[in-house]
């Protein structure tokens, strides 16, 4: 890459840190959508996505745990069962054409995801107790799909949480910011232990989301107009999401 598209992507990346962290998420399917826009070489953008997300998620991790908004009891089923399981995804390379393939599935599917917990959320107020089985079930599917393509299953875990309501709308968010940190430790860690390497303009990313969680996890506690943002999001992992399915099942 050239200085001016280094800088181009390196704006972009903080624009979908501040723009994921303001809605509680971490970011991962956003770098993942932005660096197949960017046309990125498949076999860098798994683990490229892993770090940033460990970095936005640490972030908005300490947050939450400081305003108390997570809790234990839902948390702990979810990561007991996802973390081997997001190693064994991460340690998993796939196909760039089977990668191209899932991850434009995975895309698609986020964008409906973001949809659904931003426009149709449940009127029924009343908190349940989630059955312990299905914590571990659900950690466990959230785990493989996300160390194989290189999320933290946030985007996933949060609309099933609150439409299920098995904790409130802001303890989802702290429950989600640690699942996805949990997460994608998991899946790097099994990517390096497959011997992959990691790209070398990670460096250039970093700085780029660790001011945009910042400003993002701030702008977070204020009021903020949630259904543009999450228009936007959308728009961009559709957009990615189609265009990887296209190439995967063209090439």
């Amino acid at each position: 890459m050239g200085i001016a598209e280094l800088l181009f992507a390196c704006f972009l990346f903080f624009v979908i840190a501040v723009l994921y962290s303001s809605v509680g998420h971490a970011g991962s399917s956003g770098y993942l959508a932005l660096m197949v826009l960017l046309s990125f070489a498949p076999e860098t953008i798994k683990p490229t996505s892993l770090i940033l997300n460990i970095i936005v998620a640490t972030i908005a991790s300490v947050k939450y745990i400081k305003e108390g908004c997570y809790d234990k009891k839902i948390l702990l089923p979810f990561i007991i069962s996802s973390i081997p399981m997001a190693f064994l995804g991460g340690y998993i390379t796939l196909n760039p054409k089977y990668f191209k393939l899932v991850a434009g599935l995975f895309l698609v599917l986020a964008a409906a995801l973001l949809v659904k917990r931003e426009y149709f959320k449940s009127k029924d107020s009343e908190i349940r107790n989630m059955p312990l089985t299905y914590g571990l079930g659900i950690g466990a599917v959230i785990g493989i799909v996300s160390g194989l393509i290189g999320v933290g299953g946030g985007i996933f875990l949060s609309p099933i949480i609150i439409s299920l309501n098995w904790t409130t709308v802001k303890k989802a968010s702290g429950i989600a910011a640690m699942f996805i940190l949990f997460n994608s430790l998991a899946g790097l860690t099994g990517h390096l232990a497959g011997l992959n390497k990691i790209d070398h303009d990670i460096i250039y990313w970093i700085p780029a989301v660790v001011f945009g969680g910042l400003i993002g996890s701030h702008l977070g506690t204020v009021k903020l107009k949630n259904k543009l943002i999450i228009g936007c999001l959308c728009l961009v992992l559709l957009t990615a999401g189609l265009k990887f399915l296209f190439v995967g099942f063209v090439k």
